[in-house]
């Protein structure tokens, strides 16, 4: 099969994708290898691909396919998400379009469509991770609401109820007036606003007359009065919630505010006499130290009302509107009802005033543009200190590593000051929790209705109680009480523990996420997989970075920065997207992604392709191997040795941007640049000669390996190459043959850095060609001075700098243009193309640059405190730039001196 003169990834890609998948080289089994696992972070089942999954899945497979090439038995587990929030609140907005309330359905009519959505759009983002090349085992697709997922995370709720670890209770939540949910701690993302502190006007109930007032004024107390009466001064960022006022608190250390102690205030507007009360809790410098108590309201204020026993009076309705329990504003919008009540106080001289303030609130990750609401419902809660104490150990002692190992302290900080996780959601779509009602708040937990039923009739007393007799709780568990379980479930370790396949899989290898999910998912993963599993998930997690454009904001719809995955992959081809998202991925960085980087990708590609053809273009004779020729193949043989080192440590460090761009140099700018220039068959009178059979052997065999190098990285291009380089079976592939390279010796690294000076050498003739404008064509000499160390490589220089001669001389001609590599002087003759004034000019200043240069080395030296006190080795380097600097002018000084005698 004859390989195109252009690379077309269109027609490579689709070609090689459906090629793996037929000959299942992407599946896994248990056998006798080691085994590597990679679990999917699910993306939501009915989400697109996003530049943050390209990220995040290009790192995975680039890690998968390369644990195949070492031997192991890679497993790569996909799956999806059923996102509660996120899907129901799709399904709900479906629903609106076409006239229906989800009010006006049952939960199973409810479920149908939600089931009906998911069928239709489920699964999309999967079949584009096909397109990036990612190597998924995708017989094994899970989600997180098929049966055998469902079934475990009922089993674990059971599990963990009957351990004491979850229970039902009356709390404060984070309310989410939107989705009409509660939500946990992690799932509210605070912004700072501009927003304003309103300073309200608390009349003293029944003062008209205050006695000793100048003397409390002289100890400290700020007192208040107007025609209307005397009255405390209370600060809010929520006028709105005045109506479920209950009590005014008060520092009784408070100098300020001592002539309010036992006293009662008015709330203004509404008129409710409540009690000022007393604890250390309020803030004395915030505000005026008077703080408006709304048990229902606030996570604070519920914790004083608890402790004061006062009453709550919830004001608002689930939605966010004024519920009926207030006096006023019923039915109004909260953020209306600010609006409103704050000109209502103003007009009724109840505002004191109102300033500018910033504020930090809360929002749900889940609806951005929804401020959370705390609000006082019954949920339920699991237990996190259990959990904390068994999940920190592990990676604190470093048995599970974090790459970077930075975001340790951010989970050290979270674990510490750990609160209990509310684990139920007020929606249908999601694992509904299996507690059943056999009276208004009795209840039962089991796996099934059928062991509920046996459970109620034995705790009630009464045998006669039926399926009918149960109700089960509304709510659904959060989705994230099905991902914790992740790594164990996919493998059926809950349902089946001890199954062969958690015993071989588990714990997986690697896990590539973002620090955005450390507490909602990673955190959480290592806690089920330590109580459930005796251990932790997995034995490295390496964290991304968020992608930016360049310009460093973060990517999104709104911005219009957000260039779409499929629309790149067509453009540049994936290998060259996969490429891009990598030239810009240091871990745990941030990524300033540049479509550049994709079509230096795509550029890439096309220099790998062009060089293939022109090796595979070439003519072979069985002739004896030419002296450059066994040069360039041993000292590319080292180069290799070198780099496969080099990129081993950097995947052992994670390093994996750089372990790309230590291969594509090797490629570019070793392989191409020089090896293949150095073994390059000649043309004489324009008719290309054969290359010796020693030398393309070894010259394909290392296009293998460089091919076996890139592959994780660039898996299309590379299968396409591999098959082309050799006669292939049917059913082989690059993925499944093994890069190993001996480790480089000592002579390995001498020939290396032996060849970087020839490399400095021919580079030196080239500049001198471009200094005088002497055509590549012309053959030049070169002369060494006194000695040549290279000697050994001279078919190698001839042959790169288009020489005629290499000859060792004592001194050199006048009419040379010389050059230094370390200490050793080149010079090329030119004879009468210089123009000898400019040469001498340019000389004298590159004198008088280094002579500055040399007075300062040695004012360092001659300085005794510098060479007794520094580093032996800083005073070595110091002297070697003195005796370099020397040798340099004075040859630049006899180069002068023979062009003036010239």
């Amino acid at each position: 099969m004859e390989l195109a003169s252009k690379y077309d990834p269109k027609e490579v890609e689709s070609k090689w994708y459906q090629y793996w998948l037929d000959n299942k080289l992407f599946a896994s089994k248990p056998d006798g290898r080691q085994p590597y696992t990679i679990v999917i972070p699910p993306p939501n089942v009915t989400g697109v691909l996003h530049m943050g999954h390209m990220l995040n899945n290009t790192i995975q497979d680039i890690l998968v396919r390369r644990a195949r090439m070492e031997g192991k038995n890679a497993c790569w587990v996909p799956g999806t998400d059923h996102a509660s929030i996120a899907t129901e609140a799709k399904v709900v907005k479906k629903l609106a379009g076409e006239g229906i309330k989800k009010r006006d359905l049952t939960r199973e009519q409810f479920l149908k469509h939600a089931w009906d959505w998911t069928d239709e759009h489920g699964g999309i983002i999967l079949k584009q991770l096909r397109r990036l090349g990612a190597s998924c085992d995708w017989d094994r697709t899970a989600f997180t609401m098929d049966e055998t997922r469902s079934k475990s995370v009922i089993k674990v709720f059971v599990d963990l109820y009957n351990k004491g670890l979850i229970y039902r209770g009356l709390r404060m939540v984070n309310w989410d007036p939107k989705a009409l949910t509660a939500l946990s701690t992690e799932e509210v993302i605070y912004k700072e606003e501009k927003s304003h502190l309103f300073h309200l006007k608390y009349y003293v109930d029944g003062l008209t007359t205050l006695e000793n007032e100048e003397t409390l004024k002289a100890e400290g107390n700020i007192i208040h009065k107007d025609e209307k009466g005397y009255y405390a001064v209370v600060a809010t960022t929520r006028p709105e919630t005045i109506m479920g006022d209950t009590a005014m608190c008060i520092n009784p250390k408070d100098a300020k505010n001592q002539w309010l102690k036992g006293r009662k205030v008015i709330v203004p507007l509404v008129g409710r006499v409540i009690p000022v009360i007393e604890d250390r809790y309020v803030d004395i410098e915030f505000g005026t130290g008077c703080l408006k108590v709304t048990p229902a309201h606030d996570t604070n204020d519920y914790m004083l009302g608890k402790t004061h026993n006062l009453e709550t009076i919830d004001i608002f309705n689930p939605d966010g509107t004024i519920s009926e329990q207030s006096p006023l504003y019923v039915g109004m919008d909260r953020m209306d009802c600010r609006k409103q009540i704050s000109k209502d106080l103003q007009e009724a001289g109840l505002m004191e005033r109102i300033e500018d303030y910033i504020n930090k609130v809360g929002y749900s990750e889940r609806n951005p543009d929804t401020a959370i609401e705390p609000r006082l419902s019954l949920q339920w809660f699991l237990k996190m200190q259990h959990f904390a104490d068994i999940a920190l150990p592990p990676v604190m002692n470093d048995e599970l590593k974090f790459y970077p190992a930075k975001y340790k302290n951010t989970y050290k900080n979270w674990l510490e000051n750990i609160q209990d996780w509310c684990i139920s959601r007020q929606l249908w779509w999601g694992h509904r929790i299996p507690a059943y009602y056999y009276d208004e708040e009795k209840f039962v937990v089991a796996e099934t209705a059928e062991e509920a039923l046996k459970l109620a009739r034995k705790e009630s007393g009464n045998a006669n109680l039926q399926l009918s007799d149960l109700k089960q709780d509304e709510d659904a568990l959060d989705t994230w009480f099905s991902s914790w379980l992740w790594p164990i479930s996919l493998f059926d370790g809950i349902n089946n523990p001890g199954n062969e396949e958690i015993k071989y899989y588990y714990p997986t290898s690697d896990l590539v996420t973002g620090p955005d999910i450390i507490f909602f998912w990673v955190a959480r993963m290592i806690m089920a997989g330590e109580e459930y599993m005796g251990t932790f998930p997995f034995k490295n997690v390496y964290f991304t970075g968020i992608v930016r454009d360049k310009l460093g904001r973060k990517m999104s719809k709104s911005l219009g920065n957000s260039p779409d995955p499929i629309e790149l992959i067509e453009k540049f081809g994936a290998d060259g997207v996969r490429m891009g998202m990598m030239l810009s991925a240091p871990a745990g960085n941030d990524i300033l992604f540049d479509e550049a980087l994709c079509e230096q990708g795509r550029n890439f590609n096309n220099k790998i392709w062009n060089a293939f053809r022109l090796v595979k273009g070439w003519k072979v004779a069985d002739i004896e191997q030419t002296e450059a020729g066994k040069i360039a193949t041993a000292w590319f043989e080292a180069k290799l040795k070198q780099t496969n080192a080099e990129v081993e440590d950097l995947f052992k460090k994670y390093r994996i941007s750089e372990a790309l761009m230590a291969v594509y140099k090797l490629f570019w700018d070793e392989f191409s640049s020089w090896y293949l220039e150095m073994v390059k068959p000649a043309y004489i009178n324009g008719e290309p000669q054969p290359i010796d059979k020693a030398t393309y052997d070894k010259t394909l065999e290392f296009f293998e390996i460089l091919l076996k190098m890139l592959h994780p990285f660039m898996p299309f291009i590379t299968e396409e190459l591999w098959q082309h380089l050799y006669d292939r079976k049917d059913g082989e592939s690059i993925m499944k043959v093994s890069l190993k390279l001996d480790a480089p010796t000592k002579a390995d690294e001498e020939l290396a850095a032996q060849i970087e000076n020839v490399k400095q050498i021919v580079s030196g003739v080239r500049m001198v060609r471009n200094q005088k404008n002497i055509a590549p064509k012309e053959q030049l000499d070169l002369q060494v001075v006194s000695k040549n160390d290279y000697a050994a490589f001279d078919a190698v220089t001839i042959k790169m700098a288009n020489l005629k001669s290499i000859n060792v001389v004592t001194e050199k001609d006048a009419t040379t243009s010389a050059f230094m590599v370390g200490t050793d002087e080149f010079a090329v003759p030119v004879g009468d193309m210089i123009d000898v004034e400019a040469e001498i000019a340019k000389m004298e200043a590159q004198l008088q640059h280094l002579e500055g240069f040399l007075a300062g080395v040695k004012k360092k030296l001659s300085n005794e405190r510098f060479v007794a006190n520094a580093p032996e080795a800083v005073v070595a380097l110091e002297r070697k730039k003195q005796s370099d600097s020397e040798e340099k002018i004075a040859s630049l000084k006899e180069s002068i001196a023979a062009l003036k005698n010239k």
